[in-house]
């Protein structure tokens, strides 16, 4: 007795220095991990002694969650998330649970027990159930709360709003059966903090913006659903978990494709793909927006690594990533099928050899004015620029021990580019079309103009009037020499004078004439 109280004060040493060391490192603007670390190695000396030590098991696991270990969270109390209990039992990597109540929220709870109870009665049974459970409500919401930050950081939304609720609920029904007996003046003392109520309330705003987005985009309205999904990327309180983000840049690009504008899907899909490489939408969506604008050498290389994900995840029995990690609705009983349509869709663009449809990339339509092709232009470069492309990254936090921020900057910076260059490419492409049509249009223009010109000078040309000649009178000479008569050598004009003079009507006519 007297070792197993010796035990018990070094355990409580223990676990003090813990809290005091957890206390500092909750104090330090970005944490503390150096205090962290010692408490953690103080509640792991004190579980050594005790493994079932309530207190114990709560140091730990806020230890490990100051320290961002939400994956080692997660797998120590994962019985109790709700939609990752049975994925959890696939993961290799996952340690034994340390929890010793009975998991409340455990959706692979086995039924079967329930059914018994109904069929025979059995005190003993409904007095433990209810002990434990009343023993869970009182002591045990601590697990909830924690359980449920890590699953926010680890991008399980849903889970980590239940959870978060149910801790909530918990430690508010613990607070009134305790405060029962205290003192008026001790409850501004007593007051549970707020951070958990905060994080639950920005758990719900940003679920509702994801609601809001997915329901407008399924009533044809692709602009509303730009802008929800737009918020939430945006946020400015604290930053987004990696695994959230990936699916609501995901979620954005087919909004934005189904709005026409594919450059800018292309380009959330390349965001997503620098955060998670092996995100299946991500490279599902690129593959078919560059098959869509005619980039089909672009997209066998998509569908190669997507083939690639495919035979991992029938040789390794799960999806890439870890287990806890959500693929976007992707199953695994659906793979081998995807997997036989894949081979099928590459052999099909391998035979085809096609130029890129630019227009479709810029989002202009063709026969388009130099405005609206320079406008066009203008805005995707100035938001899609190499330079700005890394800058999501910073409102986004890494939970992958694998991959770091600097390896997230490199792979969108290239990917940026090579869209920048894309655009050049069909901005040069349209522009020499544009010009042409241009060309045509004023040479078409200006032989309208020489016609009209001419039609209008020659309905303009005054009319040239015809003056008969005067015929001159001749008056009857005399047999005698007149000084009007006309002497000529030529005897042509002399026939045309006389043919004038009135010859022809015999009018006498004196003519003289001499030959050579």
């Amino acid at each position: 007795m007297k070792w197993l109280r010796g035990n018990n004060k070094v355990i409580d040493r223990y676990l003090e220095e813990a809290r005091a060391a957890l206390a500092v490192a909750a104090e330090a603007d970005d944490g503390d991990d150096a205090a962290a670390a010692a408490a953690l190695g103080l509640v792991s000396l004190a579980l050594e002694m005790s493994p079932r030590t309530e207190a114990a098991l709560e140091l730990r696991a806020r230890a490990l969650l100051a320290l961002r270990r939400y994956r080692d969270v997660a797998d120590m109390l994962r019985d109790y998330i709700p939609s990752c209990a049975c994925a959890s039992k696939a993961d290799d990597s996952s340690s034994s649970s340390c929890s010793s109540g009975d998991p409340i929220l455990s959706p692979g709870r086995d039924r079967s027990d329930a059914t018994g109870f109904l069929c025979c009665f059995d005190a003993s049974e409904l007095k433990r159930r209810l002990f434990s459970k009343t023993k869970s409500s009182g002591t045990d919401q601590w697990r909830y709360l924690v359980l449920g930050q890590a699953c926010f950081h680890l991008g399980l939304m849903e889970d980590a709003a239940v959870l978060l609720q149910t801790g909530r609920r918990l430690a508010s029904a613990a607070f009134r059966r305790e405060s029962v007996c205290w003192a008026e003046d001790s409850f501004d003392k007593r007051r549970a903090p707020a951070s958990e109520s905060q994080l639950l309330a920005h758990v719900k705003l940003l679920l509702r913006r994801r609601a809001a987005a997915l329901a407008a985009l399924d009533a044809g309205l692709p602009g509303e659903a730009v802008r929800h999904l737009s918020k939430v990327l945006d946020t400015r309180r604290g930053v987004l978990p990696h695994p959230f983000a990936t699916a609501c840049l995901v979620g954005r690009a087919a909004a934005f494709r189904a709005a026409g504008r594919a450059a800018d899907a292309i380009a959330d899909c390349n965001r997503a793909l620098a955060l998670d490489p092996a995100f299946i939408p991500a490279l599902r969506a690129r593959a078919d927006l560059l098959e869509s604008v005619g980039a089909v050498p672009d997209c066998l290389r998509d569908l190669d690594h997507l083939k690639l994900l495919y035979d991992a995840a029938l040789r390794d029995g799960k999806l890439p990533g870890p287990s806890w990690r959500p693929q976007g609705g992707v199953r695994f009983g659906e793979i081998a099928a995807a997997q036989r349509a894949l081979a099928g869709r590459i052999q099909d663009l391998r035979s085809m050899a096609g130029a890129i449809d630019y227009y479709a990339l810029l989002g202009v339509g063709r026969g388009c004015t130099r405005w609206e092709l320079e406008r066009a232009h203008l805005l995707l470069t100035l938001k899609l620029k190499p330079e700005r492309s890394v800058s999501f990254a910073e409102r986004v936090e890494l939970v992958d021990e694998h991959r770091d921020l600097d390896a997230v900057r490199d792979q969108a910076r290239m990917s940026a580019l090579f869209l920048y260059r894309m655009l050049h490419k069909g901005y040069a492409f349209i522009m020499s079309a544009v010009q042409d049509e241009e060309a045509a249009r004023r040479q078409k223009a200006n032989d309208a103009a020489a016609a009209a010109a001419a039609l209008t000078a020659k309905a303009e040309e005054p009319a040239i009037p015809i003056i008969p000649m005067p015929r001159t009178s001749v008056t009857p000479m005399s047999p005698r020499f007149h000084p009007g008569g006309v002497f000529c050598r030529d005897m042509a004009v002399v026939g045309s004078l006389l043919s004038r003079g009135g010859f022809d009507r015999g009018i006498p006519v004196k003519c003289e004439a001499m030959s050579c």
